[in-house]
């Protein structure tokens, strides 16, 4: 990960980032009115209240996973064979219906999940959906929660989120986890390695995979973030293929499992 944070050997800087990366929501959501909080976002059927509850959940699995396993277990055994299906059935746990019990619920399950990260050991994987993995590689993980649902959040207002060099979590995480869309879709990813040159909000170079790799993805940083968590349609991001795996790869890259939702449409946030 040329140039990014090593998220095993410098924790406590990727929790810090973590921690930043999740008060952008509540820049976002204070001082709404009640009705704001209700406001339909581009992910359809979820309010601004739902997005909010989501990472609300994905943040307490975080803290739970680094501070008792067994807890983890048991939270996740339903979610095993539909996990989308158990995550939406709890969002309707939460307080939808009051934003201020909401916004408070949200920020002691963002404290829970960075401050039980941070204690855990930096070297030891930690329970998780998918396979075990590292206390700073999780939090990179919430990051792309918090980046994801909050894009929504700030399409569902009308306003610019401003991105800085802390997305290196992210992309390093979703370069990391590259084959993503393609299990999601039920495919092999291709028997070949893919070179990543993308360009951070200040202006350096953020470099993944061999310098001679003929399949290779170049432009923004962020608008690769939006791109791998499907936000934006590949068409109105600042992003480049070279080699058919790689342009192939555009239409389908995502850094979360599970199913790949709708996404967004072509022109639907064009610049």
């Amino acid at each position: 990960m040329n140039n990014l944070p090593n998220v095993i050997t410098e924790l406590p800087a990727v929790i810090a980032d973590l921690r930043a990366e999740s008060e952008v929501i509540d820049s976002l959501v204070e001082g709404l009115a009640p009705a704001d909080w209700a406001r339909e976002t581009p992910a359809e059927g979820w309010t601004i209240a739902h997005q909010v509850a989501h990472l609300c959940f994905v943040y307490r699995l975080a803290g739970t996973a680094a501070s008792d396993a067994a807890a983890f277990e048991r939270m996740t055994a339903q979610a095993a064979d539909d996990f989308d299906g158990a995550v939406n059935a709890v969002l309707d746990t939460y307080p939808l219906d009051d934003p201020e019990a909401l916004l408070a619920r949200w920020r002691a399950e963002r404290d829970f999940a960075a401050e039980a990260l941070a204690a855990a050991p930096a070297d030891q994987p930690l329970p998780w959906l998918v396979r075990p993995i590292p206390p700073g590689i999780l939090a990179c993980a919430g990051m792309m929660e918090a980046l994801a649902h909050g894009q929504d959040i700030a399409d569902a207002l009308g306003t610019t989120v401003e991105r800085t060099d802390r997305i290196g979590n992210v992309v390093g995480f979703s370069v990391m986890v590259w084959e993503f869309g393609y299990q999601s879709r039920g495919l092999t990813p291709p028997d070949t390695e893919f070179r990543f040159e993308l360009t951070s909000p200040s202006g350096h170079k953020w470099e993944f995979g061999p310098d001679g790799a003929e399949q290779r993805i170049t432009g923004d940083a962020a608008d690769f973030c939006l791109l791998v968590t499907r936000r934006r349609h590949r068409d109105d991001l600042d992003l480049t293929a070279e080699g058919a795996d790689a342009d192939h790869w555009l239409d389908i890259a995502q850094a979360y499992r599970g199913p790949a939702g709708e996404g967004r449409k072509p022109g639907q946030f064009a610049r």
